[in-house]
């Protein structure tokens, strides 16, 4: 089998590898090969601070023996350095019966589609892209004391190869700008922040409006000089389009992962066919969604990208699955097998998880609603899977007064439990947007998309500084 152009590792060496792998037995072996380039760059009150760039290549070797693996990686990708790596992760296999791979008809080649890939762009147009950026978010208004813009991009090539027959590559594309911003004024100092991101080349940013992201982040810094502080209490809370979605990936996504209900450290594990939210709730996995930032063809173990629904008008149906759980449980992977790189082994991760869209007005949801809280943004949190507790912090939200909009808040804590706020969205409209994120899950990170429409949840605990 003659190797392809964009492989890293030929076909024929992959099954010499999994065969010395699995030479002393072992229910599956997998070789996973990868080429990591990267540019990074920071623009700083006006000047570059920081411009670099990196390459990975490597690969790691996994053998699975019952509930045990073995798995060893390596930055020499001769033959000699993957058949060490595969007698190092072969190790945990004794006297089993050996056996040969052939990899037949399931195959597969992904090529990306991006236009400019960051590697083929001049630097130069990369720190022109942020002093834009710097310029426009400076002219929104002199109380703006400072400003950070950072660019980042990157290619992702692999090759998966396992003793099940798959042989598969993926040429990952991705690009992202992130604007922050302070603003100093009599209440202090105050932040602002948004961002763009894709699996996409540097085209993004010829559809992308650079200096209306750069001022969005601005308004926001400025907007909360003049903030009052939230209130404390449970409260009706409105999450405007896409700003919602890191809440529902933290608070209901993980708990969904397999892994966790294998482990029986998820609220949900044992209530699949149960009603766990709000009729108005169709929460979805999606690797497919095209251009989303954790959009891909195939996940890190080379299944395909897929759709899965978890919960359909507030049922739980599904959970999202890796192979070796998959396996386990004698179903298809969902193609939700992700890894950091090849030094880690995959694990059941998320890849854009989103609610869809409902047949509500998103201005009609506000004028419903006669006291409460909109968010705008949500910034960061934390939960707590076995019992979908959360904490997550606004980072532009306003008082709902008579159903409107009125004065802006100080930051401030969404206070709730996962479950209990999946039952009490009441209202969900047809504006559905989309926010790309890094999630971390037992020591790795990978890219990730979240997003809902706009919608209300009747009651939600803010955690802030006024009565309620």
């Amino acid at each position: 089998m003659a190797a392809q152009p964009d492989m890293l590792v030929d076909p024929d060496l992959a099954q010499r590898v999994l065969a010395r792998a699995l030479r002393r037995g072992g229910d599956f072996a997998e070789v996973f090969a990868e080429d990591r380039r990267a540019t990074s760059a920071v623009f700083d009150d006006g000047r570059v601070e920081e411009l670099a760039s990196s390459r990975d290549r490597g690969a790691g070797i996994r053998v699975v023996v019952g509930e045990t693996t073995g798995f060893a990686h390596t930055a020499d990708l001769s033959e000699a350095g993957l058949l060490a790596a595969a007698e190092a992760a072969a190790s945990v296999a004794r006297d089993g019966e050996s056996r040969t791979v052939a990899f037949g008809d399931r195959k597969g080649v992904a090529v990306s589609g991006a236009l400019r890939p960051g590697d083929s762009v001049p630097k130069a147009d990369k720190i022109a892209l942020l002093a834009r950026s710097d310029d426009a978010a400076r002219s929104a208004g002199s109380a703006v004391a400072q400003v950070s813009a950072s660019y980042g991009d990157s290619r992702r090539r692999f090759l998966v190869a396992n003793s099940d027959g798959v042989l598969a590559v993926d040429d990952q594309v991705r690009s992202r700008l992130a604007v922050s911003v302070v603003a100093v004024g009599d209440t202090g100092r105050q932040t602002g922040f948004e961002s763009v991101a894709a699996t996409s080349g540097f085209e993004l940013f010829d559809r992308t409006d650079v200096a209306e992201l750069a001022w969005a982040a601005a308004r926001r810094a400025l907007g909360k000089l003049a903030a009052r502080p939230a209130p404390s209490g449970a409260v009706p809370v409105v999450l405007a389009s896409g700003s919602g979605g890191i809440l529902f990936h933290e608070a209901c996504g993980h708990g969904l992962e397999a892994d966790h209900v294998a482990k029986d450290t998820s609220v949900y594990a044992g209530r699949m066919g149960e009603l766990v939210a709000s009729p108005l709730v169709t929460l979805v996995d999606d690797g497919t969604v095209g251009g989303e930032w954790g959009a891909f063809a195939v996940d890190d173990e080379g299944h395909p990208a897929g759709r899965t629904v978890l919960i359909e008008r507030g049922v739980l149906v599904d959970y999202m699955w890796d192979g070796v759980r998959a396996r386990k449980e004698r179903r298809s992977s969902s193609g939700n097998g992700r890894r950091q790189s090849y030094r880690h082994l995959p694990m059941v991760r998320m890849t854009n998880t989103f609610l869809l869209d409902g047949a509500d007005d998103p201005d009609g949801i506000v004028s419903r609603t006669p006291h409460g809280v909109y968010v705008a943004k949500l910034g960061g949190g934390q939960v707590n899977t076995a019992t979908g507790d959360f904490v997550f912090g606004t980072t532009e939200a306003y008082l709902i007064e008579d159903g409107h909009l009125t004065e802006p808040l100080r930051d401030a804590n969404l206070i709730g439990n996962g479950p209990e706020v999946l039952s009490r969205i009441d209202a969900v409209a047809g504006d559905f947007a989309m926010t790309p994120g890094t999630c971390g899950k037992d020591g790795q990170s990978v890219p990730v998309g979240c997003g809902q429409p706009t919608l209300r949840i009747s009651s939600v605990t803010i955690g802030g500084t006024a009565g309620a």
